[in-house]
């Protein structure tokens, strides 16, 4: 059988022409009859000239994923592992070993895939139909290029089920430590890969825990939505008097209680189970003040539709935060939700700033770990911000 052919409706190419990666459902003219869900499809313009391989899926809102702006490849074993080996040579490139996002899906060049690796243990999420088809080739290549002690499927997110395909959670090769750890900066961290969040440990924030050093030094710093504590106990290695970790998941902070006590800073950790947004309310109310405020909530704005209810819950969150910091201390804030661009946080931020009735410095922008590179053609790529704040 030849391969399928999708066609674009006029003026549609423009963005795939720019290095777009995905081609919705509404921008297309015609599909022929030898498109098959999960298999590879060439795009075509509106003049049926070729631009690019991808996935397709008439399940999902992405009708394409792009993989190839070659005519001819194909996603076989050999594809695979060179894509593979050339993701994890530019991790090693940039400083990484331990831990580290591997793969970060379009951005390699691999749609809708992600690979975390915890020490010897790699943790992979797939999104796309035409990747999950072929994810037997992806195990092997990922067998022969790590030799890891256990590959993890974490298949277990909803937006499988938009995609034609069922959640799932399991062991494909090898067995999970009990204990699993990895270092980060002067931490040495726990990663729970088979019920953690995600895929077992926010690997995107692992460079601006390291930026906290300069702002904790003899302070009592409140971590909100503190997860296992990786801004928690970096604060408390870099000098923090006394540290507030902040979450609403029992199960988190016993993880955070374990990773004080691994790096010797128990008695400076305190655990706080509870809702965000209520501890900020009554203590900003009550005057309470820290010389650190850490805030790292998750995404508010899953969809466009989403936003201005998110951008309003971000201002009235970052707003208590300001009040909570001291006169000279530090607010380090951010958003994963790539709806809410970096000028719109900003923008929120500026109006908190004025709500609040204190001054604000930027000190510091923040994005993504550079394991996480973003693509500029690629917007959904770039989807974590920050700002490391002074507040007078």
């Amino acid at each position: 059988m030849t391969i399928g052919q999708v066609c674009l409706r006029r003026g549609e190419e423009k963005e795939l022409l720019g290095g777009g990666l995905w081609v919705f459902d509404n921008e297309i003219d015609w599909v022929d009859d030898r498109c098959m869900d999960g298999e590879v499809v060439e795009v075509l313009d509106s003049r049926c000239r070729f631009l690019a391989l991808g996935f397709f899926n008439s399940r999902s809102k992405i009708a394409v994923r792009v993989f190839s702006r070659e005519r001819g490849e194909q996603p076989d074993a050999g594809f695979f592992l060179r894509r593979l080996r050339a993701a994890w040579e530019n991790r090693r490139a940039l400083g990484f070993e331990n831990a580290c996002r591997v793969v970060f899906g379009e951005a390699d060049g691999l749609p809708g895939l992600t690979v975390d690796k915890f020490g010897a243990c790699l943790s992979v999420q797939i999104v796309c139909l035409g990747m999950d088809r072929r994810k037997a080739l992806i195990f092997d290549a990922l067998r022969e290029i790590f030799a890891p002690q256990c590959i993890y499927e974490r298949d277990d997110v909803p937006v499988r089920e938009k995609e034609g395909m069922a959640q799932e959670k399991r062991c494909v090769f090898g067995a999970v430590p009990k204990e699993l750890l990895i270092r980060e900066h002067d931490a040495l961290m726990a990663v729970d890969i088979e019920n953690g969040q995600k895929t077992g440990h926010f690997l995107d924030q692992q460079e601006n825990r390291g930026r906290l050093k300069p702002y904790c030094a003899g302070k009592t710093v409140l971590d909100l939505c503190c997860h296992t504590g990786g801004f928690a106990v970096h604060a408390a290695l870099y000098g923090a008097a006394h540290v507030r970790a902040v979450d609403v998941s029992d199960s988190a902070l016993a993880m955070v209680r374990g990773n004080a006590a691994r790096n010797g800073v128990q008695d400076r950790v305190e655990t706080v189970c509870e809702n965000v947004f209520d501890l900020v309310r009554r203590e900003s109310d009550a005057g309470v003040r820290y010389g650190t405020v850490i805030c790292d909530p998750p995404a508010f704005a899953k969809s466009k539709r989403a936003l201005e209810a998110a951008y309003r819950g971000y201002k009235e969150l970052n707003l208590r935060c300001m009040r909570l910091t001291e006169s000279g201390g530090v607010l380090l804030t951010c958003s994963c939700s790539q709806f809410m661009t970096q000028p719109l946080f900003e923008k929120m931020l500026g109006e908190a700033a004025a709500d609040s009735g204190r001054t604000v410095r930027l000190l510091e922008r923040l994005t993504q770990s550079r394991d996480h590179a973003a693509l500029l053609t690629a917007g959904h790529t770039a989807y974590l911000k920050g700002c490391i704040l002074q507040v007078f």
